[in-house]
């Protein structure tokens, strides 16, 4: 049924996609699916809570700025797939608030596994040691989705190293550390 979902999705985009259409590709009885998921948005968000119910961990190359670029890339990967399954389901997550709900867990999760990556940049040396991890995180990958998603620009394949390079040199210059508290002494 999700594979219909992603189908249907990735060639149509959210307006086209009906449980009538998801049914009949997955080969089952539209009241089936009413039955399981009540409408599109229930589908959706099965799909998005489906993609966080896996073993991904984020890369581990022994740099940040590695870690960065190879999650970057990723991410490029994904965006930049045909059909457009990921843009696809951003999109519908506008359109549908059990879809918006699926994908803030789905984004949750992810930024939480991904904090394992300033965790290890921190015990390197190369961040400072009360770097917030999350906002490191969004500097890094923001422009990847701003180009690709956003803008629609053509992917540049430079893109993810960029991206990655800058936010390393940001954060390693305390721009995600979260100023001193001031001293009253």
């Amino acid at each position: 049924m999700l594979d219909a979902v992603l189908a249907e999705l990735g060639e149509h985009g959210y307006d086209g996609l009906t449980v009538e259409v998801v049914a009949a590709r997955a080969g089952v009885h539209r009241a089936t699916v009413y039955r399981r998921w009540g409408d599109v948005g229930g589908l959706l968000a099965d799909v998005l809570d489906a993609a966080g119910d896996d073993d991904w961990r984020p890369p581990d190359t022994g740099s940040l700025e590695g870690d960065l670029a190879a999650l970057n890339q990723e991410i490029h990967d994904a965006l930049t797939a045909r059909p457009p399954v990921v843009a696809a389901l951003i999109a519908a997550s506008f359109r549908s608030e059990q879809a918006d709900r699926a994908q803030r867990r789905l984004w949750d999760d992810r930024y939480a596994r991904c904090e394992a990556i300033v965790d290890r940049a921190v015990r390197r040396g190369e961040l400072p040691p009360r770097t917030e991890a999350r906002r490191l995180l969004i500097a890094a990958t923001a422009p990847l989705y701003h180009q690709l998603v956003l803008l629609r620009t053509q992917p540049d394949p430079a893109l993810p190293a960029h991206a990655a390079r800058t936010a390393t040199l940001a954060a390693s210059a305390g721009a995600f550390t979260p100023p001193s508290p001031p001293d009253n002494t």
